[in-house]
């Protein structure tokens, strides 16, 4: 199962707990000492100013699939760090990520670094909002390269809290790419704790072997997969990039919204449990893709009133870092989130890469 790494950070003893969790995260991905080492202190850097320039926030750390899937580099793993806070905002954002900035009397080499030397990162900032900052470390510097064929031009991200700060989440993502087809998966298993972690993990699994079939027939294939679990609900949404087109199956509680040119849409799952209660027949949804579309998948765990914006249709931003907006807004120091609670979201790559 994999684990998921929720840190909340309010005072520096939870600084050491961020660094150790990345390092474990480190290991999981497969990264060696020197990108080890990057991974802890890109955590470091990012929880110690939550602590400077929040008052506190939270730290979350998990190991992610490449937000570009790449053309021979199946299986690639990095290392994700995360941090959300309901502070006071960046009012400047191009001069906090210049080395030498600071509004405390430190170094203000944080988020520069930070920058620098992460694979990804990317970060959004509103005054009086606060600020989500999404970093990834993987293999090596720059990560894989990858291939400039159509399913280049999609990229995927998701931010997953465990409930109640446990090590593991029953909610699970996972992307992957046949040729030009890339397909996106979110399960949340029954209820939470490890026997709900143990049925998303299965559909993570099982998803690889089913990167070829359409949502629908893979929903099917994973049915069997979860068989012997308490089952999840599962949604799959696949994106054919060459001919333009977005398919769509879902079955029980994930939330499924397009956002087309700026209007949201919703894309409508069946009610039943993937492993125990599937429908008996299930139908692709289609819509046109295009380089203004942003899909978000997310689980039961987000609240029922939670409403996208007009930031969350923004395709320029990082798929995490609208992920992580997403929950944050959606929640509050007062009203933590109620359930083991993901957001996955799919989104065009930038003309200029990722």
């Amino acid at each position: 199962m994999p684990r998921v790494w929720d840190v909340p950070v309010h005072d520096s003893t939870r600084v050491r707990d961020a660094r150790v969790a990345a390092e474990h995260a480190a290991v999981l991905a497969g990264l060696d000492e020197r990108r080890t080492a990057t991974a802890s202190l890109v955590a470091t850097e990012l929880a110690t100013n939550l602590l400077k320039h929040a008052g506190g926030g939270t730290v979350l750390i998990d190991v992610v699939a490449p937000p570009v899937l790449a053309a021979g580099h199946d299986g690639a793993l990095l290392v994700q760090v995360a941090t959300v806070d309901h502070g006071p905002g960046i009012a400047d954002v191009p001069a906090a990520l210049r080395d030498g900035f600071t509004t405390t009397g430190s170094l203000g080499a944080g988020l520069g670094t930070c920058a620098r030397l992460a694979d990804d990162f990317d970060l959004h900032s509103v005054p009086g909002r606060g600020t989500v900052v999404v970093a990834r470390v993987g293999t090596a510097p720059g990560g894989p390269a990858a291939d400039r064929g159509p399913a280049a031009g999609v990229r995927a991200g998701a931010v997953n809290v465990p409930f109640g700060g446990a090590d593991y989440s029953g909610d699970a993502w996972a992307w992957v790419r046949a040729g030009d087809v890339v397909s996106l998966m979110l399960a949340d298993g029954l209820g939470h704790g490890p026997e709900a972690a143990r049925a998303s993990t299965a559909a993570v699994e099982a998803l690889g072997g089913a990167a070829h079939l359409a949502p629908a027939e893979a929903l099917r294939r994973l049915d069997t997969a979860l068989s012997g679990t308490r089952g999840a609900a599962v949604a799959v949404a696949q994106v054919d990039t060459r001919a333009g087109v977005l398919r769509f199956a879902g079955v029980g509680n994930i939330g499924a919204r397009l956002c087309e040119g700026g209007t949201w849409r919703h894309l409508v799952s069946r009610p039943g449990i993937v492993g125990t209660h599937r429908p008996a027949t299930l139908r692709d949804q289609e819509a046109v893709w295009a380089d203004d579309r942003v899909l978000v998948l997310h689980s039961d765990g987000l609240p029922s009133r939670w409403s996208p914006t007009a930031e969350t249709c923004r395709t320029t931003t990082d798929p995490a870092v609208t992920a992580a907006v997403t929950i944050r807004d959606a929640s509050s120091p007062a009203r933590p989130v109620r359930d083991d609670t993901a957001v996955a979201v799919l989104a065009p790559t930038p003309p200029d890469g990722p």
